[in-house]
């Protein structure tokens, strides 16, 4: 997969991501791709959205998007204000004294999150509320503004300035004194705010009930006119912006140590309390005066690009801006231009083996290389056809060479396009690999077969055939999205306006315009072993990394590469026979038409089909009217709840069909078909969405695979000892094993996962698991549900399908597929576990309310 996807560090039940969708779409057609406005710029043609450029006086760009619908009428501009006014006198504030220093922005943390145990109960509870979150957001108006300028500017004297800047401005205005007044106001009108700081630019965006638009705009632009950045909240900020040590924040600081000691980049862009406090008191610099200084040189009109989204008129959208931003200082000063500081990671440290001893216990290895500035060939994207490449997962590629030989669980390949990975003076392609224990034991094998799977690149050259074919699916996608929070929308458009002409606000950054072989070409010539820095993280370096970066205390080392590889890599790399590229994708959709309804209407599902092994449900879409199409089955089966060893089995099961999916269903995944198995309490989930073109090829493929399942000795092993890693991670954290002490005694015969890993360490085969795959698969019910663009004699021959393939008998007694719990007696109850991670000083404390109809009918 490319950078969009997250880096899987376990591998359990889940085996994709699904991509975050509410049920309300916006229709793009395809003509929107080429079809302009008057001002230039490549709009969405759905109603709900219609933007309009303009320039300001004083030189600010802004894009103004009206999400009024045709024949809506949202007033005039004096209309709006007058609201806006009366609203301000009512909510009017005094200033707030606030020593927490927090300025509501946000930060830069990138903390990983441990997966949580598959409870497909609570996942479908979860997916529900963050779908009532994005319908509440799709009624935010938002903002965001960008600024060219970032840590590239940072004064030598004073690392991490630009973002410390980026805290500092939200510290109150001359208008709005109170100094946590915005934050304070958007969380009383159910809003939001964040910003973040790069290279070369910084965002800043909020969002906030329409109502309260108008009046969160004028706080808001303060900030870029009349900042009081007082003197007395410096001291709480550098506590804020010094937010303590991180692997990720580690890994990039070590990455831009090999540079050439050309950008203050090199030091520290994230800025601590060190450079912004310690260092600037012992050589008596003013670091209040510093930063208002560069504010003055920085933050100056024409250096910013706006981006405004409300359901309100583009008219009084634009006289607000006109009105609020044309206060904004111009200094008239050039912009920040690195451009001319090419070829930075020139150096001898970067081709070298850089060792890290992580806080996980997860072996990862990364390659990169440092290419010049690609942002120019953003028509052609050709790190995106690369990646598309390295990232694939289908026969022939990197990953499935990897895990036929059980060496890697993950791949991802690719530039993540932020400022720290792309910019004026370099553009960075990295491929991350998380490895198996024999991965790690082989690396440079590993590390081997990525250089001849290049290799084998540069010697075939660009094939039209693919980026056709990588063109056609993000193409579908565009134009099909499903609706994005406002909030992130506008702080894309707002960096986009930095970087594309007008033409492309909308679209340079999603679509690939142009086929350009000799563009791809060159940047796959600058993809060679020489010029690769590699990095391998993992627990077994402990004791054999004596080196600390001056910022943290993560351990490392540097070496040589052996020259044993060195020399096989500088002679002519032999190609791979088993690394080939992709075939034909069958499942990219090409079919966007319209299915006719063919039953009567109703507003919920109805059943439309019922037998002794299973049931249909099905509700066409006549709302959104898009060709596409929701599928889920739950296949219940007895044989799960009968011991804990048939719950590890169960998960086995689920996780070694997951694996032997991987390779087959990758096409249907690039192809923007999305699916997930899920380890229910009393069955199997199987949850398809996408483009209704092709979900019924990629429903028969996971049947198909479902019947005839097998397994591999050394697949089962891996995924034997990767469970046991599971199963301990969780026994050992607080949270989690209340969670499970918690369920097992609400739920009535509940297995915990004491139970399961005890029953997994005594052992379990690989006969026992293709013996229970058989007894699971002998009696089952199939209940399904189908919605969206298919119709219902479609949706029976998917049914049909299903239980034709899978030859299962009725069930013989009755499953409880219910959700139940017991109920506690009136009165308190403690429980207490000792947790069983010694090392951790961590407690957990869980209060459980239980609310229902007491014995005389009322409600507690």
């Amino acid at each position: 997969m490319g950078f969009r996807g997250n880096c899987i560090d376990e591998v359990y039940v889940d085996i994709d991501t699904w991509k975050d969708g509410g049920a309300k779409c916006q229709i793009i057609p395809p003509s929107r791709i080429r079809r302009c406005l008057k001002s230039q710029i490549q709009q969405h043609k759905s109603p709900s959205l219609t933007p309009r450029y303009i320039q300001l006086a004083n030189g600010l760009r802004a894009l103004l998007i009206s999400e009024l619908k045709d024949g809506e009428w949202g007033g005039t501009a004096v209309e709006a204000d007058q609201d806006y006014k009366e609203e301000e006198e009512a909510t009017a504030e005094p200033r707030q004294e606030d020593d927490e220093g927090d300025s509501g922005e946000g930060t830069e943390e990138e903390e990983e999150k441990e997966e949580e145990e598959v409870d497909s109960d609570f996942e479908e509870l979860n997916e529900e509320k963050e779908a009532g979150k994005r319908a509440s957001s799709e009624k935010q108006s938002a903002a965001a503004l960008c600024i060219a300028v970032g840590s590239f500017s940072d004064p030598e004297d004073l690392a991490g300035l630009a973002h410390f800047l980026e805290h500092m401005v939200f510290m109150g205005s001359e208008k709005y004194p109170a100094e946590n007044g915005f934050d304070a106001f958007l969380k009383k009108h159910g809003g939001s705010d964040n910003a973040s700081t790069d290279c070369e630019r910084t965002i800043f965006q909020f969002d906030v009930q329409r109502k309260y638009f108008r009046q969160a705009l004028d706080r808001w632009a303060q900030f870029f006119i009349c900042p009081l950045m007082i003197e007395e909240a410096i001291e709480r900020e550098v506590e804020a912006v010094d937010s303590g040590e991180s692997l990720s924040l580690f890994l990039l600081i070590l990455f831009l140590s090999t540079i050439k000691p050309i950008l203050p980049l090199v030091v520290l862009p994230t800025g601590n309390a060190q450079t912004l406090k310690q260092e600037p008191k012992e050589k008596q610099i003013n670091t209040y005066q510093r930063l208002r200084d560069f504010w003055k040189r920085f933050y100056s009109a024409h250096y910013m690009t706006l981006t405004v989204q409300s359901k309100e008129t583009l008219d009084t959208l634009e006289e607000w801006v006109r009105e609020i931003f044309d206060k904004v200082p111009n200094n008239g000063k050039p912009k920040p231009d690195f451009s001319h500081l090419q070829e930075p990671f020139e150096t001898p440290a970067f081709n070298k083996m850089y060792r890290v001893v992580p806080v996980r216990k997860v072996h990862g290895l990364t390659l990169s290389w440092a290419v010049p500035p690609q942002a120019r060939h953003y028509r052609v994207k050709p790190l995106h056809y690369i990646s598309w490449l390295i990232g694939h997962e289908g026969k022939g590629s990197i990953l499935s060479v990897l895990r036929k030989k059980c060496w890697a669980l993950a791949l991802f390949g690719g530039n993540n396009e932020t400022g720290f990975d792309q910019n004026s003076t370099y553009s960075i392609f990295s491929i991350s690999i998380t490895l198996t224990d024999q991965g790690f034991q082989n690396v440079y094998e590993v590390v081997h077969l990525v250089f001849q799977y290049m290799k084998m690149l540069q010697t075939l050259g660009p094939q039209q055939r693919i980026y056709e074919e990588i063109q056609k699916i993000e193409a579908n996608e565009f134009h099909y999205q499903e609706q994005t929070d406002p909030i992130m929308y506008v702080e894309n458009i707002c960096e986009n306006m930095q970087l594309f002409p007008k033409e492309d606000f909308l679209t340079g950054d999603q679509l690939m315009f142009e086929y350009n072989p000799q563009v791809i070409s060159e940047a796959l010539r600058w993809l060679t072993p020489e010029r690769a820095n590699l990095l391998l993280l993992s627990p077994e370096h402990e004791g054999n990394c004596p080196l600390r970066e001056r910022w943290f205390t993560t351990s490392y080392s540097i070496e040589d590469i052996p020259e044993e590889w060195a020399g096989r890599w500088k002679e002519e790399l032999a190609l791979n026979s088993d690394l080939h590229l992709p075939e034909e994708n069958k499942f990219i959709a090409t079919d966007f038409e319209l299915r006719s309804l063919d039953c009567p209407d109703s507003e919920f599902p109805v059943k439309i089909s019922s037998s002794d092994r299973g049931c249909l449900w099905y509700k066409k879409d006549n709302k959104f009217k898009i060709p596409k199409a929701y599928v889920r089955f739950h296949l219940v089966s007895p044989v799960i709840q009968k011991s804990p060893k048939s719950l590890v089995l169960f998960d086995l099961f689920v996780n070694i069909l997951a694996h032997n999916l991987a390779e087959p269903a990758y096409q249907a995944q690039v192809a923007q078909l999305e699916y997930k198995l899920v380890a229910a309490e009393h069955g199997l989930l199987l949850r398809l969405k996408g483009f209704n073109h092709k979900l019924p090829l990629l429903l028969e493929l996971l049947v198909d695979h479902l019947a005839d399942f097998i397994v591999e000795e050394e697949v089962f092993s891996m995924f034997f000892q990767q469970m046991k890693k599971t199963y301990f991670n969780i026994l050992i954290n607080p949270e989690r094993l209340a969670r499970d002490v918690r369920l097992l005694v609400l739920e009535p015969s509940r297995w915990s996962l004491v139970q399961k890993y005890q029953a997994l360490v005594e052992g379990v085969s690989v006969e026992d698991l293709l013996a229970f795959s058989r007894e699971l698969k002998e009696q089952l019910y199939a209940e399904g549900l189908v919605q969206g663009n298919l119709t219902s004699t479609e949706s029976k021959q998917i049914l049909q399908y299903l239980t034709n393939k899978l030859q299962f008998h009725p069930l013989a007694i009755e499953v409880p597929v219910l959700f139940r719990v017991l109920e506690i007696p009136e009165k308190h109850h403690l429980c207490k576990i000792k947790s069983f991670n010694m090392g951790d000083a961590n407690s957990e404390v869980t209060v459980y309310y239980q609310v229902g109809y007491a014995h005389g009918g009322a409600l507690l």
